[in-house]
């Protein structure tokens, strides 16, 4: 069948340092398969912008292209393919951005954030089960993004990437789940299980930064620091939980240090920034935990002292999708939501349909957007 989609034709930067290639992402009409085996069509309904989008057409996360882009949103089935025993026509899903098989070490011991088939897939720009079911007009084989592709007006996926949406959970909302709310309150809840009475500094006032902050309000973090270099933000920050803002600077960690006495439990860098990463770290307090949840370029390094690593007991660690297991966690973010303790209604910023994915992006890149910029795909609305 044909469908417009969103379909990145370059990435990265100039070797002159121009800018990411905007203009390579355009909306055009494609080619998409019918589900194979184990695979569901699904007609998305609302698809995010988020910074793993960003982060691949600036080429700071390597992804073959060409590639339809989205993985963070929400849709309905519109086909199953042979096998299919999770879901069916008409069902309300939300999208996961990375396919678990069930069976590797990973998934096996509880991690599925990690699932080395699932992973390995992504990377190389395919399903699960090797397909790629997105053609461009002239007959070549489009990539696909975390699987899922969203910025279509149908796309497939393995049903692996794929959860149930409750029927009180409006469908735009439920977008938000699959990436931003799921890794910002998983880094929190689960990467490093922060305790009641902690104080915690988070970098980064995008939608995962912001999901950080509403985590640990729900764990019972009593300070909770939130910096930016947009002040724009801080207002959002504060009603989700924050009870310090603080402008970011070459100075932001002794800032940090100086409003929590002492420098903060857990740092949380949303930004993907090493030069963030390092203040994150500096603005722990001695056995304090400095997490990365944003994506950084491949080459870029943080200096980090050995003997401080003993000396002060400091921990570094990454989290990638908030070390979720997502079957079992979207269920009780549901519930967090529906009890009012997660406003995710808070997130939505500006609303925006197929045709403005490229200038959105164009925006984010650009630092200054404040919230989830969503975007409605026509066709299933």
């Amino acid at each position: 069948m044909l469908t417009r989609a969103a379909v990145l034709r370059r990435c990265g930067t100039g070797d002159d340092g121009t800018p990411p290639p905007f203009e390579s992402l355009g909306i055009e009409e494609v080619e998409l398969a019918g589900p194979g085996p184990g695979e569901v069509e699904v007609a998305p309904a609302t698809a995010c912008i988020c910074h793993s989008d960003l982060s691949v057409l600036t080429g700071d996360r390597p992804r073959p292209v060409p590639m339809v882009l989205g993985h963070e949103a929400s849709g309905v089935v519109t086909r199953t393919g042979p096998g299919v025993t999770r879901f069916e026509p008409g069902q309300r899903v939300v999208f996961s951005f990375v396919p678990s098989c069930g069976h590797c070490r990973f998934c096996a011991s509880g991690r599925p954030a990690l699932c080395e088939p699932g992973n390995a897939a992504n990377k190389e720009g395919r399903l699960l089960s090797g397909a790629q079911p997105f053609q461009d007009g002239e007959g070549a084989p489009l990539n696909q993004h975390l699987g899922l592709s969203a910025f279509s007006e149908r796309t497939v996926v393995a049903q692996e990437s794929l959860l149930p949406v409750p029927p009180d959970i409006p469908l735009e909302l439920a977008a938000l789940f699959g990436c931003g709310i799921v890794t910002g309150v998983g880094a929190v809840v689960n990467t490093v299980q922060v305790r009641p009475g902690a104080s915690v500094a988070v970098f980064g006032l995008g939608g995962v930064g912001l999901s950080a902050i509403m985590g640990a309000r729900i764990v019972g973090a009593t300070t909770i620091v939130a910096v930016d270099v947009v002040p724009d933000k801080f207002e959002l920050a504060r009603e989700l939980g924050a009870t310090t803002t603080l402008t970011a600077g070459e100075d932001v960690a002794s800032d940090v240090i100086d409003a929590t006495g002492g420098g903060v439990d857990y740092a949380f860098d949303a930004t993907g920034s090493a030069a963030v990463l390092s203040q994150a770290y500096a603005a722990t307090r001695r056995g304090g935990t400095a997490v990365i949840v944003g994506l950084p370029d491949p080459a870029a390094r943080v200096p980090v002292s050995p003997a401080d690593l003993v000396a002060s007991e400091r921990t570094l660690c990454g989290s990638y999708m908030g070390s979720a297991v997502p079957a079992r966690d979207l269920p009780w973010l549901f519930e967090a939501h529906r009890a009012g303790r997660l406003p995710v209604e808070r997130l939505v910023g500006e609303r925006l349909e197929l045709s403005d994915v490229p200038g959105a992006f164009q925006r984010l890149h650009g630092g200054a957007v404040v919230g989830r910029q969503l975007v409605t795909i026509a066709e299933a609305a």
